[in-house]
């Protein structure tokens, strides 16, 4: 095999950070690669011209706000007057040119989209973990940096790469995760970071499962399951727990399914911490409320079908004395409805639903282990509902909706 030439040129890079905070950048060009390059910039609270007859939907969108200040013509000499920075990206060689040559007299570092040769910068692959940016230089391949890119960024977040200075050295804390419907795929980039940085983990059921597999031997995991009218942690063990492991200047992650605050009592957590003087950060999940319905091909809003959509508990069945439903109201809705932990009790709630306005021919689907290897659908309407459960066999998790949108797919 005959190796492949490597330029002389192309480790003959200096890389180093430019700090471009309030400092004035000049984009010349307004398509894909302005746009890509523009959302860099700002990300680095530079100050950005750009300079184009035209620009894409999303940067006009910067305009108004005055993220940014929009020059629309095309490129004259003197445009890069007092920037520290340039980038050439227009899709005219001959305009590229001459911005790289007024750059070159003023002693301004220019990317030339269109030139990797004819640039006096060129632009690495980056990534960002908070405060942590990660830049690659590929030797003059871009695809090889951004492979190496991607690698390091997905190391950092699923913790088998370290970032040590970013670990707290003293004292505990509490991060209340929601991790999504279960797949754990479908945790949050800050989710996994919280994990890979845990010392004691609280979790769920519900909650991604694969990921508490994964966890170092050293990470003490506690089971605080609450399984419907089953065996159960109760809420005030849980929230002594954090407290206790918190106090003791543990890392702890609470790990719950969803999101933690959608019927997930993540803020009676959060208010227990805070009243023990304990910091804790909350970090949103996907809610199972909209997801589950997604991924049986089911969206919870459609237009012209549906203006409006309500998440409800099924906890309590209507007319339970402590239930805070208003099941007339929502059977007088005409848009979707999605409940959540309501199995046991769909019979009553299809039944109010009809009582108080709902068509009894209204489809339904009720979708069980969503976004695991297990998860199955069930079509049917409100009047069948008890029915198809008992036929079916579903028992939870489970999330079911009600409306118009189950019909769009089958």
């Amino acid at each position: 095999m005959t190796p492949t030439p490597v330029s002389p040129e192309s480790g003959a890079v200096y890389p180093v950070g430019l700090r471009l905070r309030d400092r004035l950048v000049v984009v010349v060009g307004g398509g894909k690669v302005a746009h890509r390059r523009v959302a860099g910039l700002l990300e680095a609270r530079a100050r950005v011209t750009v300079v184009s007859p035209e620009v894409t939907p999303a940067l006009e969108a910067l305009v108004g706000p005055g993220s940014l200040t929009w020059l629309p013509r095309g490129y004259a000499p003197g445009d890069l007057d007092g920037a520290w920075y340039a980038v050439a990206a227009t899709d005219d060689p001959a305009v590229n040119t001459a911005v790289a040559e007024e750059a070159e007299r003023n002693r301004i570092f220019c990317a030339r989209a269109d030139d990797r040769a004819a640039s006096s910068v060129w632009t690495p692959a980056i990534g960002r973990q908070g405060d942590l940016v990660i830049g690659v230089h590929g030797g003059g391949d871009p695809q090889r940096a951004i492979g190496v890119r991607d690698a390091v960024v997905a190391g950092l977040t699923d913790g088998s790469i370290r970032d040590r200075a970013a670990r707290p050295t003293a004292g505990g804390g509490v991060v209340l995760v929601g991790g999504g419907p279960g797949d754990p795929g479908l945790i949050t980039v800050r989710g996994r970071q919280a994990l890979a940085h845990a010392q004691v983990v609280v979790a769920d059921h519900l909650a991604p499962q694969a990921l508490l597999a994964s966890l170092p031997p050293e990470v003490e995991v506690i089971d605080a399951s609450k399984l419907p009218r089953g065996r159960s942690m109760a809420q005030e063990q849980i929230n002594d727990l954090l407290v206790t492991h918190a106090r003791a200047g543990r890392r702890v992650v609470r790990l719950k399914g969803g999101d933690p605050f959608v019927f997930g009592r993540g803020m009676e957590e959060v208010e227990a911490c805070a009243a023990a003087g304990i910091p804790v950060e909350v970090v949103p999940g996907i809610t199972s409320a909209i997801a589950v319905p997604a991924l049986a091909g089911i969206p919870v809003t459609h237009r012209g079908l549906t203006h409006e959509f309500v998440v409800v508990s099924g906890h309590l069945p209507p007319g339970h004395p402590q239930s805070l439903v208003d099941w007339p109201a929502l059977g007088r809705l005409r848009g979707t409805i999605v409940v959540l932990m309501g199995v046991d009790t769909a019979p009553a709630i299809a039944s109010a639903l009809v009582a108080n306005g709902r068509a009894p021919g209204t489809p339904v689907a009720i979708v069980s282990d969503g976004s695991t290897a297990t998860q199955r659908s069930v079509r049917t309407t409100l009047a069948e509902l008890p029915r198809a459960l008992d036929e079916s066999g579903i028992r939870p998790p489970a999330v079911w909706v009600v409306g118009e949108v189950v019909g769009l797919s089958g």
